[in-house]
């Protein structure tokens, strides 16, 4: 029961071709290195459209960036703030029952 049983891989069935055999091929190389043709790449061209488009798509990633920094901000003051509700709320029952024994 305890034992691992070790999967054994099945023998393939149909029909099984054997490997191809390759043969190695002889490079000749060429006396005089051929030159690279340079890339022509097209340059980028502002319009105002574009431009006005990344300016705004830049402002939106820094108000959700800032929102989402302000709510964390205010997550952490809030718990800050009931933690210290509750501390002085024990401590002040702590002290009133002490008062009364």
């Amino acid at each position: 029961m305890f034992k691992p049983k070790v999967p054994t891989m099945p023998q393939p069935t149909g029909l099984i071709t054997p490997p191809a055999v390759v043969e190695p091929t002889t490079v000749v190389q060429s006396p005089t290195p051929l030159a690279a043709p340079a890339a022509a790449r097209p340059t980028v061209q502002l319009t105002p459209g574009s431009v006005l488009a990344l300016v705004g798509g830049g402002a939106a990633v820094v108000l959700v960036v800032g929102a989402v920094l302000v709510s964390m901000l205010l997550a952490v003051a809030i718990t800050g703030a009931s933690v210290a509700i509750c501390a002085l709320v024990i401590r002040s029952l702590i002290a009133s029952d002490n008062q009364h024994r």
